[in-house]
């Protein structure tokens, strides 16, 4: 499309900091300066922003934002005011921005607008804020805690890390509504290293704001024998990246990350066993899930995550009964593919481990094989078969023969 001569369009954010990187570009966004919202809907785009003026483009679907600023407001993410108009420059749209590798701009000839050293923290493999404008808005830490995690090598530089400390304090993290929190906490997890994020907030001390409960797993002990790492906390962020290196969904991570939280509940007299953490984590998993408004196949799932990952370990000593009670208490026998998941949340808890990394986990087949025999049973035939008080009784009989024929082949 033919834009005026007055009016310029960049590519802006994401797109140019991956370009640059030498990474797939997935979507891009651009901005435009000099134009207004009538002009933009004569050239044929649609208005689409409620906040703020963006439309997309006719052919491509594209969004185009025309150039603007913000000024605080109020507290929280949404007190801002936003001023576009064609007198914005693209130095104050950038300006705007969270990081200085996310305030980058490129012309249609490719031309790179850096005027705040985001190409140079690039090569520096650093994470900066833009501005001291960056404490006007809390999402701003969830989003350099998701940048954290998703690349791995870049650290955060000093003095935002301060400022971030600083807004927390000053209570800006608690005006995040739960929806934006979850947003922002289910990417990090689908990042390459999602420990990071967690890391990233807990060095801030938003961690202790709004995951206290995962916060608080930090320096509580467990055994050696079974955990070389010892730390609760060291322990979870072992387990996220091991499920993120295997590729495992977000319901599955969200449970890895809930899996253990009755620990942070265990008194130190009873260190470093943590008897009974299991059924002690579920009413954390519950208002933890409650609070962020997960959804629900990750809320179930890291109930029945919580509640049954200690019994999944020991599948190799548990006799047919027990093995029955598992897959019946996890709804394995009615939904067989979120069992596999929950499968996937205990071997990551598994391998989560110093030297336990490439350990086979001999309880998922154990699981799996008991899961299969209990369900080729045709529980229809038996409840046929025997009398009308004793269905459910030679149901579960049955199954459990099956499962000891099946685990003794």
């Amino acid at each position: 499309m033919e834009f005026p001569p007055h009016i310029r369009v960049y590519a802006v954010g994401g797109a140019v900091r991956d370009r640059l990187l030498g990474l797939p570009v997935q979507d891009r966004d651009f901005v435009v300066v000099g134009a207004s919202p009538g002009e933009m809907v004569r050239l044929g785009f649609r208005p689409v922003g409620k906040d703020f003026p963006v439309f997309l483009h006719p052919a491509s679907g594209e969004e185009y934002a025309l150039a603007r600023t913000e000024r605080k407001t109020a507290r929280g993410y949404k007190g801002f005011q936003v001023h576009a108009s064609p007198e914005v420059t693209l130095e104050e749209d950038l300006r705007r921005r969270d990081l200085t590798i996310n305030a980058m701009a490129e012309d249609a000839a490719g031309a790179i607008v850096d005027p705040y050293g985001g190409r140079r923290d690039l090569e520096a493999r650093l994470l900066r804020h833009v501005s001291p404008a960056f404490a006007e808005d809390p999402v701003r830490i969830l989003r350099v805690a998701r940048f954290a995690a998703r690349f791995p090598d870049f650290g955060v530089a000093e003095e935002t890390l301060g400022l971030m400390r600083d807004m927390v304090a000053a209570g800006e993290v608690d005006a995040l509504v739960p929806e934006r929190v979850w947003q922002e906490l289910a990417r990090g997890l689908m990042e390459a290293r999602p420990s990071r994020l967690f890391l990233t907030l807990r060095g801030c001390g938003a961690l202790a704001r709004l995951l206290p409960e995962v916060d608080r797993l930090f320096g509580v002990p467990q055994d050696p024998a079974k955990h070389p790492e010892v730390d609760t906390g060291v322990h979870l962020m072992r387990v996220l990246d091991w499920a993120a290196d295997a590729g495992y969904g977000l319901p599955v991570r969200y449970a890895a990350l809930a899996h253990d939280l009755g620990k942070g509940l265990t008194p130190p007299e009873r260190w470093p066993e943590h008897a009974g953490h299991e059924a002690a984590g579920l009413p954390l998993v519950r208002e933890l899930s409650a609070r962020l408004k997960a959804p629900v196949d990750c809320r179930e799932l890291a109930l029945a995550t919580a509640r049954w990952h200690g019994q999944a370990h020991r599948a190799e000593r548990l006799e047919p009964p027990a093995l029955l009670e598992l897959l019946e208490g996890t709804d394995a026998l009615r939904r067989p593919g979120r069992f596999a998941e929950f499968l996937e949340a205990c071997a990551a808890d598994f391998h989560g481990r110093p030297g336990y990394e490439a350990r086979p986990y001999p309880a998922g087949a154990v699981l799996a094989r008991a899961l299969a025999a209990a369900r080729g049973v045709d529980a229809g035939a038996v409840a046929a078969a025997a009398p009308r008080d004793r269905i459910a009784e030679a149901v579960r009989a049955a199954r459990e023969a099956a499962i000891r024929q099946a685990l003794a082949a």
